[in-house]
């Protein structure tokens, strides 16, 4: 299929200024292209050209920001270009309606990481248009899925989650020789040596949580002198300008009694090297986030998770098995107990860390990501070749062209099969009745056999029988009509 992509208007792709959902098409989009005919459309930046083909891939760049110019932007280049088969729009339900009136025959997708349609998101009338037009949402967790229905139920039956994967490479376990080498290099270069290294990333704002987390050690250090956190983030995405919130963090950890590294903003294509330094990871979010995606990173990387039972992050965390849970987001004694345990029981950390690298390993890896979109994309290629109308389900009996070939062949399948099996039936016949056959005349030869060696040995016998007698001088005779008979036995 022709498919184009379309980013969000706030960061570029690829992630050069990170961003969850930027790193998510960058994933992904290398996999999808070895199917499909891909664009991506996303927003300019000075570091990246307006246009350009990578590993197959086209992008096309405009003017983002502001969704209103974003969007001009879209209709403009799809008023030139409106011949995708599936247009896949990632996390902004007000564009559907403009790409609909420029593409009316394509077929469109949502994915969505935030809660985007409640209603100081999207005007409620467009979002319901939205949902209308749009074949499949594709949401990045359950709560994002719960979130959607609260205000549209009717688009539950074209739900489905897909939860985000991460790159195994990238994100080592802290207990393999590749962390080893990076985890020294940066504990010596932040006098982290023979610390407890407990780690958040993420952006500074207050519903991100870190005063939390910082004013958690209080109560942490008590009990553990050894500990140090790290607060990886700025305050936006490559942007570390100081915001009251910022300062605020950092006069709350200018008084921890445990050392607080602030590192700032930190290059996508480095935060690998902290999560490998760490020794536990906490997210202490304090809304009701989508599902953060550093998750996914720090089961990867082999560290044992706190987190909040906030939206979906709770989701892809096993209580007690890749990290605890914490019930009460707000309160620092809750952390302050969880980091506890784990500090006293290093054999508990490393339990739980190997747990998550296996579940990273066997469920939230790229490779898993592109299959579950890949399936949902190829429902659609087959209504494209059925010419089934949009938004409108393939019936039971609207077999797709290739279910039919399938069968088609799976019937001359059956009928070779069902030919052949009616030959070979027929030679075996065929043999039967023949080995039967000869089975009868070598049983009759046999006979005649047995029967010639009887005579045979009666002839032997009377040969025999009548030399004996010669021998003995004795002589037989009948005469007729009857006589007495008479023995003549000579002198011997």
């Amino acid at each position: 299929m022709k498919v184009l992509i379309i980013c969000t208007e706030k960061l570029p792709v690829p992630p050069v200024r990170g961003g969850a959902i930027q790193t998510y098409i960058a994933g992904i989009a290398p996999f999808l292209g070895q199917k499909h005919e891909i664009t991506i459309i996303g927003r300019n930046d000075p570091s990246l050209p307006d246009q350009e083909t990578k590993e197959g891939i086209q992008y096309v760049r405009v003017p983002g920001g502001l969704l209103e110019t974003y969007r001009q932007g879209i209709v403009d280049y799809l008023n030139s270009n409106s011949s995708f088969d599936l247009i896949h729009i990632f996390n902004r339900p007000r564009l559907v309606t403009s790409v609909r009136e420029c593409a009316p025959s394509a077929r469109i997708f949502l994915s969505m990481h935030n809660d985007m349609f409640k209603p100081q998101k999207i005007n409620p009338d467009e979002g319901q248009i939205a949902i209308q037009e749009v074949e499949k949402i594709i949401t990045i967790s359950d709560y994002i899925g719960q979130a959607i229905t609260e205000w549209f139920p009717e688009a539950a039956p074209k739900l489905k989650t897909i939860y985000s994967g991460v790159d195994l490479d990238r994100f080592v376990p802290v207990y393999s020789t590749k962390a080893e080498k990076i985890r020294k290099k940066i504990r010596k270069e932040y006098n982290l040596e023979g610390k407890k290294v407990i780690l958040f990333a993420g952006r500074l704002s207050a519903n991100k949580g870190a005063h939390v987390l910082v004013r958690a050690m209080n109560n942490l250090a008590k009990n553990h002198s050894h500990v140090a956190l790290v607060l990886m983030g700025s305050k936006w995405f490559s942007d570390n300008r100081v915001t009251d919130y910022v300062s605020y963090v950092r006069s709350l950890a200018e008084r921890s009694p445990v050392p607080v590294i602030t590192t700032g903003f930190v290059s996508p294509d480095k935060i690998q090297d902290w999560f490998a330094a760490a020794d536990i990871f906490v997210c202490p979010s304090q809304w009701q986030e989508p599902l953060a995606r550093v998750h996914y990173e720090a089961m990867a990387s082999g560290l044992p998770i706190v987190t909040t039972n906030r939206g979906g992050n709770p989701e892809v965390v096993e209580r007690n098995k890749n990290g605890f849970i914490v019930e009460k987001p707000g309160d620092p004694k809750e952390f302050a107990e969880h980091l506890s345990t784990l500090l006293n029981n290093a054999q508990l950390c490393k339990e739980m860390g190997q747990y998550g690298r296996k579940l990273a390993e066997e469920k939230y890896h790229w490779d898993r990501v592109v299959h579950d979109i890949l399936e949902v994309w190829n429902e659609i290629e087959q209504k494209v070749k059925n010419n089934i109308p949009i938004n409108v389900e393939a019936t039971e009996e609207q077999v797709t062209v290739e279910e039919v070939e399938e069968q088609d062949v799976l019937v001359t399948e059956i009928e070779i099969a069902a030919e052949s099996d009616t030959e070979i039936e027929e030679i075996m016949e065929e043999t039967e009745e023949l080995e039967e056959v000869e089975k009868v005349e070598e049983d009759e030869e046999e006979v005649e056999e047995v029967e010639k060696v009887e005579e045979d040995e009666e002839e032997v016998e009377e040969i025999d029988e009548a030399e004996e007698k010669r021998n003995r001088g004795i002589f037989v005779c009948y005469y007729n009509p009857p006589a007495p008979p008479w023995i003549n036995t000579r002198a011997g």
